[in-house]
């Protein structure tokens, strides 16, 4: 291929397609380069298999609460554990093959191979240097493993291998409490796995609420034993390995390490670009822009370490692949921030965090699901959820929770905190009964009694009858 490219893409993952989406839009001058194999994080090793697991797990796990609806003869319930697995390969193999529509298309427009940057709009692939007027990289990132762990071999997972072992052994340490170790640490639980979880922070899942830290970890402890608060180490002990804390050492089969990702900088030739690396190798990026200072070269996706999540790596790249194309960066206003955790009961952040909050300056609602009908009636009647609004205006801040439902209220936080509505705007919506819903009505009373009342013609001053039969 000779001449300039108007834009090149490395990288075909979630931020790199997205890219390709607008770029495709503006020019058919562009090439897309991938280093491995070709298929999202996401559809591969990331959301979709674990997802899959989940369920799984989840579906099992089921059968505690057969006895409480009437239905006798869970105990004899058995789990084909390998059956579970090759299922998750076959509907992995069915994500994987949705992705690869589109980069199969592209012909000679699609290379695969390892670029390195040669300086700004210079490029090498393959030992063929190409030239371009924008670059795109979009090289996404891969589990953190720390050096000295690498030695143990198969017996260290990471969700690269997680889902390719075709059984589970019988003892299993899952070493990082993110939101991906709480999940696999939950769901392996869930499949009959003797689990045990350690995480170096004193709170999981991203949380940072201490209220909703303490439910959620309470929570857990019930299903498989937490550490926390202590860095762990690993050896090999007697064929098995051992994970060890100042004060406890237990021995495993394996070790899932979750100890989050990195971004795949690796021989990426970033230090040719001029511009001053931070301590982690990586260069200035514009979150609105996605451009790399002021050079015509943009960032995208999990490489940038802003916000490790699909849909914010979907929108890096579709504003990349729009800069990249045009004259002049816009600048992109950025969505909510949502984060969650699929464990039992979700756990979920959405706009400002508790600690970014300042206690004398903000007003907490809560709602304990305990005693709330719906939840009780399904015997999901667990978790706490706690919202956040401005004292003054009433306006919604932010909130967290390990709730049922938690992804569904999430997502109508989200469009609240979006839209900048109030507490009373809130509780002026239908809220149906009986719903899950109800208990995030509950917190919102919860606040709005704190709040300067509204009239007596507004519907959100209808008050809640303290009965969990119309709560």
């Amino acid at each position: 291929m000779n001449g300039t490219f108007d834009v090149i893409i490395i990288g075909a993952g979630t931020a790199g397609l997205a890219a390709l989406r607008e770029v495709k839009k503006r020019t058919g001058n562009f090439l897309l380069i991938n280093d491995g194999p070709w298929g999202t994080v996401c559809a591969r090793v990331g959301c979709m298999p674990s997802k899959t697991l989940i369920e799984a797990a989840n579906a099992f796990h089921r059968r505690n609460t057969f006895e409480e609806f009437g239905i006798r003869g869970a105990g004899s319930l058995t789990l084909d554990i390998a059956a579970a697995l090759r299922r998750v390969r076959r509907l992995r193999d069915q994500f994987v093959a949705s992705t690869l529509k589109t980069t199969e298309a592209l012909g000679d427009r699609a290379i695969s191979g390892r670029a390195r940057l040669l300086g700004t709009g210079r490029l090498e692939v393959n030992g063929k240097e190409l030239r371009a007027h924008n670059i795109i990289i979009a090289t996404g990132s891969r589990p953190v493993v720390p050096a000295p762990w690498r030695a143990f071999g198969e017996k260290l997972l990471t969700t690269d291998t997680l889902f390719e072992q075709k059984t589970l052994p019988s003892r299993m340490a899952v070493v990082g409490l993110g939101p991906i170790g709480v999940e696999m640490a939950q769901a392996l639980s869930r499949l009959g796995v003797d689990v045990v979880a350690f995480g170096e922070r004193s709170t999981i899942g991203g949380l940072s609420d201490p209220h909703v830290n303490t439910v959620a970890t309470d929570l857990l402890n019930h299903e498989f034993p937490l550490y926390l608060g202590e860095k762990a180490d690993l050896d090999v002990v007697d064929g098995g390995m051992q994970v060890r804390t100042n004060v406890k050492g237990i021995v495993v089969d394996s070790v899932l390490v979750s100890l989050g990702r990195q971004p795949n900088i690796d021989g990426l030739g970033l230090e040719t670009l001029g511009i001053e690396l931070d301590a982690h190798g990586l260069p200035p990026v514009n979150p609105h822009t996605m451009q790399i200072a002021d050079l015509p070269i943009f960032m995208a996706g999990d490489i940038n370490d802003h916000t490790p999540l699909l849909h914010e790596a979907a929108d890096d790249g579709h504003i990349a692949g729009i800069n990249a194309t045009c004259p002049t960066p816009s600048r992109f206003p950025r969505r909510t921030p949502l984060a969650i955790v699929f464990a039992d009961p979700g756990i979920v952040t959405v706009g400002r965090p508790f600690n970014s909050l300042d206690g004398d300056k903000t007003l907490t609602g809560e709602v304990q699901f305990k005693h709330q009908g719906r939840a009780v009636a399904g015997q999901r009647n667990k978790g706490i959820l706690r919202i956040y609004a401005e004292p003054e205006s009433g306006r919604l801040l932010g909130a967290e929770m390990c709730a049922p439902a938690a992804e569904h209220m999430a997502h109508l936080l989200a469009l609240a905190l979006g839209r900048s509505l109030t507490v009373h705007d809130m509780l002026r919506l239908p809220f149906y009964h009986p719903v899950l819903e109800e208990g995030l009505r509950t917190a919102l009373r919860d606040l709005s009694r704190q709040l300067p009342t509204c009239g007596e013609s507004d519907l959100a001053g209808c008050d809640a009858f303290d009965a969990e039969a119309l709560d």
